[in-house]
């Protein structure tokens, strides 16, 4: 295992991806599909498929985190056989397979026969073998009326009080039934009358609603249905990847991505544990990073899934003067005002993260459940050390609450029995402002692990880490990105709208920190989670390059979209018409749904658990007339195809800068060609490879004004040189002259230069390139191989450079 002390080693070169391509099983699109897609996919130019998650999952599942049974591939997929047929032809084509795992939780599926181990857990309580293998607090729920001390599980699936169903409830030999679920019997149960039977079950049946504050089972994030697993358990661990191991061990897999590592109790145990298992396999984890956050370095991995280098990229190619007058231009459209450039702090979206956070942990918030948990080890600690008692139960919730909703990353990494990470420390502390009451210190310490070793402290060590990366998850990218609108496509899992756009500087800067330490961990631009496309974000970034034009016509289209109904909120015509031009052409259902969901996220007008039935029904009917608005279509029409030719330079851009920074790029299905998808699930649905195959054969031949074709090739293109060369180091190629701003290039070794146009809009407007000029490094001469184009080395125009694409993809020969 690596040392503690000690840096992750990178992963020996042939082990390395030199790109990957998610593909998402599902019953419309099995294994035997991305088998008939693996001679497309080499053709394509990856090295890798990274499929979605494998192990058997919920009936009809579209997604596979929800896992009923680890001994098996998804007969729903077509099983191990079709898995073991996959491989073998991505074998003869050169290609390899990266599989994504899931062991931070399992389903509580109806009928939840489905998941045996959580079968045997509801019948047999906490003497089940399997009682280890989730995350149940025995506790904090009184257990059966002949064994009271013990506990039972909590299982908020009633659609009411129980009072209120108790005649919808049958029982059925040893299985009780209510709709859709059915569940076991406590042995010796099955004859009693209803209520001495429930009463005797190692388990609770309740209404949902009570979900938010007696649960005691974690979830995932606050999915009732997701049980989380103790995957730091060896037997766990051993159980739950012994088919997966399995595969990697005869060469089917050859590499992992971990799904939500931060939800794990220890998370660089898991993947010591793994790294052992596997003999180092290529893995990636779903770690977000917020702010200046950085990847532990002792965890044995390639890197991250690459949503680090998504903001990056966005950043780099978004513009932040524009930026900052479009959001003060949002807070005017809301609330009146003169529009202000609005990027001081205090920002707007970071109060707005604050509160999003607090919303989860409060007295009724979607986590209070697992403050309350929290609360109840904290009393335990002090019932059993003096020096930690009399902290009244309301003291320790304040205080956590204070804590969860100011600590500024997903979650600390302290160890109980080792020495604190320095960022956890400050972090932590900065979060309650250094304060000095004894609560909030007691409770701080805790988190770090800081008053010595004990069950108890260990576990509060631990789980306060699995509660702040759901409070961060729930509280930021499910609730306050749906609430700050101002420039949508910065709300991204890992994004900062608060500090919208990147010098390039700070980009080079950054691409040269990956190199140095993670060079082989993954970059996505779009992915099964993104809530707007890559292509999409591109259109919306060249409206921050407008700001005022653009806030006059969203004005414009408000008014001639007439008023809206009472009680439905400007914040929501904002989104509606970024939500358009974003994914134009959309249909009326598939804005609906996207808007629905949105609106439901943000909690202030409707929600999942407490729908506005009113409120969603005029949001409905707004986004609905504008495809019946002859005055209002064609406005919208008109506007994106405007913005095209600033979208196709921003599309390109992010394409080529994604397959040409360090790291390895995860394309997302279908991201090939132009794709402008929202959140899922809009965005995780059957992709026609069959058709990119054919348009394969032929993206190479120019088609002026076809974007499509242009970005099939450039990837194709980019991919075949990753393929056929391992890029060299990262070098900036700085550009001279007026416009040497809107040029962003490198060099990757002696061989290879990247440049693409950045802030297209405002280029035009200055008056294109004029006497800009990139110096191509000697050795020359230099081959485009994006149109075939020659150039010596040296000082080269930068209009001649980019005169048929607005990107450049750069070799040179011997």
């Amino acid at each position: 295992m690596t040392p503690a002390a000690e840096p992750a080693q990178p992963r020996p070169a042939a082990a390395v991806p030199s790109s990957s391509y998610r593909l998402q099983l599902q019953p419309g699109f099995t294994l035997r599909d991305a088998t008939a897609a693996v001679p497309y996919l080499a053709a394509l130019g990856v090295s890798h498929l990274h499929l979605s998650p494998l192990l058997e999952a919920v009936p009809g599942s579209t997604h596979g985190y929800d896992t009923v049974d680890h001994t098996r591939i998804s007969e729903q997929l077509g099983g191990e056989p079709a898995l073991r047929a996959l491989a073998a032809e991505a074998h003869r084509h050169g290609l390899r397979l990266i599989a994504d795992v899931v062991p931070n939780h399992m389903a509580v599926p109806a009928p939840e026969r489905l998941n045996r181990p959580l079968w045997q857990v509801l019948r047999d309580g906490p003497d089940s073998p399997y009682a280890h293998w989730f995350d149940i607090d025995w506790t904090a729920q009184p257990g059966p009326a002949d064994a009271p001390g013990r506990g039972r599980v909590l299982l908020p699936l009633l659609g009411d009080r129980l009072g209120a169903v108790l005649d919808r409830l049958t029982v059925d030999g040893d299985t009780l039934r209510y709709h859709e679920h059915e569940l076991p019997l406590r042995p010796g149960t099955a004859g009693l009358p209803l209520e001495e039977l429930l009463a005797r079950q190692w388990y609770r049946l309740a209404w949902w609603r009570l979900a938010r504050t007696e649960l005691n089972y974690r979830r995932f994030f606050t999915v009732n249905e997701l049980i989380a697993l103790r995957a730091e358990d060896p037997e766990v661990f051993a159980a739950t990847h012994a088919v997966l191991l399995a595969l990697h061990a005869d060469g089917v897999l050859d590499g992992f991505r971990i799904d939500h590592p931060d939800g794990l109790a220890d998370p660089r145990g898991y993947l010591r544990r793994l790294a052992d298992a596997t003999g180092g396999a290529y893995v990636v984890v779903e770690k977000i990073l917020t702010g200046e956050e950085r990847l532990p370095e002792d965890w044995p991995v390639a890197g991250t899934t690459g949503y680090d280098a998504l903001r990056r990229i966005d950043g780099v190619l978004l513009d932040h003067a524009g930026a900052c007058r479009l959001a003060g231009a949002y807070e005017s459209f809301l609330h009146g005002g003169p529009v202000r450039d609005l990027c001081a702090d205090p920002h707007p979206a970071v109060a707005e993260a604050r509160r999003g956070r607090a919303d989860m942990t409060g007295p009724d918030g979607e986590l209070a459940a697992e403050v309350e948990r929290l609360v109840r080890i904290a009393l335990r600690i002090g019932a059993a050390e003096p020096a930690h008692a009399d902290h009244a139960p309301g003291q320790l919730r304040a205080a956590l609450g204070r804590l969860l909703t100011g600590y500024p990353a997903y979650r600390p990494y302290a160890r109980p029995g080792e020495a604190v990470p320095a960022a956890s420390a400050r972090q932590l502390r900065a979060a309650l402002d250094d304060s000095a009451d004894p609560t909030d210190r007691l409770v701080a310490a805790l988190a770090l692990g800081e008053l010595g070793r004990g069950a108890d402290k260990d576990e509060f060590c631990a789980r306060f880490a699995q509660t702040a990366a759901a409070v961060a998850a729930k509280g930021v990218e499910d609730t306050a990105f749906y609430r700050w609108n101002a420039l949508p496509g910065l709300n991204e899992v890992g994004g900062e709208p608060a500090r919208p756009g990147l010098h390039p500087a700070e980009f080079h800067d950054w691409c040269r920190a990956q190199e140095r330490t993670w060079p082989h961990g993954m970059t996505v631009v779009s992915t099964h989670d993104t809530k707007r496309s890559a292509d999409a974000r591109a259109r919306l970034a060249v409206l921050a390059e407008r700001p005022d034009a653009w806030a006059a016509e969203v004005d414009a289209w408000s008014t001639a979209a007439g008023p809206a109904a009472p009680g439905l909120d400007r914040d929501a015509d904002w989104l509606l018409w970024h939500t358009l031009v974003a994914a134009w052409p959309i249909d009326p259902d598939r804005l609906v749904s996207a808007l629905l969901k949105a609106v439901r996220e943000a909690k202030l007008h409707t929600s999942w658990t407490t729908p506005d039935p009113r409120y969603e029904r005029a949001l409905e009917q707004r986004a609905r007339s504008v495809h019946g608005n002859p005055g209002l279509l064609p406005r919208v029409e008109g506007a994106v195809h405007a913005l095209a030719p600033y979208a196709r330079a921003n599309t390109l851009a992010a394409a080529l800068l994604h397959l040409t920074v360090p790291g390895v790029p995860d394309l997302y299905q279908g991201s090939e060609e132009p794709l402008y998808t929202l959140v899922d699930p809009d965005n995780r649905g059957v992709v026609d490879l069959g058709a990119l195959a054919v348009r394969l054969t032929d993206a190479a031949a120019p088609r002026p004004g076809d974007l499509a074709r242009e970005k099939l090739h450039l990837t194709a293109t980019a991919l075949h040189l990753r393929r056929s060369r391992p890029l060299g180091s990262y070098r900036p190629l700085p550009a001279a002259g007026t416009a040497a701003d809107h040029l962003l290039a490198f060099a990757r070794g002696a061989d290879v230069v990247t440049a693409v146009t950045r802030l297209p809009y405002g280029l035009e407007r200055a008056g294109g390139w004029r006497d800009t000029v990139l110096e191509l490094p000697a050795g020359g001469p230099w081959t485009d191989e994006l149109t075939g184009r020659g150039f010596p080395a040296g000082a080269v125009p930068v209009a001649e450079l980019l005169t048929a694409l607005p990107v450049a993809l750069l070799t040179r020969r011997g």
